[in-house]
């Protein structure tokens, strides 16, 4: 693993340092794009609109578009916007985990500590582990001020990113009548949920789909065509609400 990032955990007036890399990968299978014709790979070019040429990486800058002219911003302008964020992911204060909303989570960050900070890691781990509660922290990453999640993974701190309220969309465009659900009907509805709980178990879940394809890939390699397979119709189910629920539970129990 290579670290994404490197700096420190502020816990009151300790400092934690650490290194971050990524805990996430894509499952997804890595399609090319290509020319029909002739199998070519089809390249992304930074094109200058005005002249239509294509322009070097090294001249290319970032710049902000204000009354109508653009201000272009340097590495050390993101840099002295907030210094101290760019080496340090402060703890501000500690909720339940259960008190964040998974519509705010992006991505994980394996920690590292460094040799001088193992102690204060290992303290910091084994209190949020007794205390059941996880941290909430700010800090800099790529030139975006992120609002993260430390919490305890095993022997190690995990730093979760979430978003900030601002990038939460409202949803009050959206217009949703609430239909009076009858008792009966969440009755057999809570039974149902009971009868398809169980402990959550993430090694239970496989990309299914990525692994289909592969072995279609795999098939086309070799010269076999592909077959496309039939989705069996599925019975015929009653209009009525509370018939499905009670169907569902037989079929769950079958």
């Amino acid at each position: 693993m290579k670290s994404i990032w490197k700096g420190a955990i502020g816990f009151g007036l300790v400092n934690i340092p650490v290194k971050l890399y990524s805990a996430v990968q894509n499952s997804n299978l890595d399609l090319d794009m290509l020319d029909s014709k002739d199998m070519s790979k089809i390249k992304y070019q930074r094109i200058s609109e005005r002249s239509g040429k294509e322009v070097p990486f090294d001249r290319i800058v970032k710049g902000f578009l204000l009354n109508e002219s653009y201000v272009v911003l340097e590495d050390e302008d993101f840099e002295s916007a907030m210094p101290e964020k760019n080496k340090l992911i402060e703890l501000e204060n500690f909720v339940d985990i259960s008190a964040v909303n998974p519509i705010y989570y992006e991505t994980s960050y394996y920690t590292q500590p460094e040799p001088q900070g193992k102690k204060a890691y290992a303290l910091l781990l084994k209190a949020l582990q007794k205390s059941k509660k996880a941290g909430i922290a700010r800090f800099v990453l790529r030139s975006s001020e992120h609002l993260c999640v430390i919490h305890p993974l095993g022997n190690m701190l995990v730093v979760t990113r979430i978003r900030f309220d601002e990038e939460i969309r409202s949803p009050k465009e959206l217009e949703i009548d609430a239909p009076t659900v009858k008792p009966k009907e969440l009755e057999v509805g809570m039974a149902l949920i009971k009868q398809y709980s169980s402990d959550f178990d993430i090694s239970a879940f496989k990309d299914e789909y990525s692994k289909e394809l592969m072995k279609i890939i795999r098939a086309k390699a070799n010269g076999k065509k592909t077959v496309v397979k039939k989705m069996r119709p599925e019975k015929r189910v009653s209009d009525d609400l509370y018939e499905q629920l009670m169907q569902s539970l037989n079929k769950k129990g079958a």
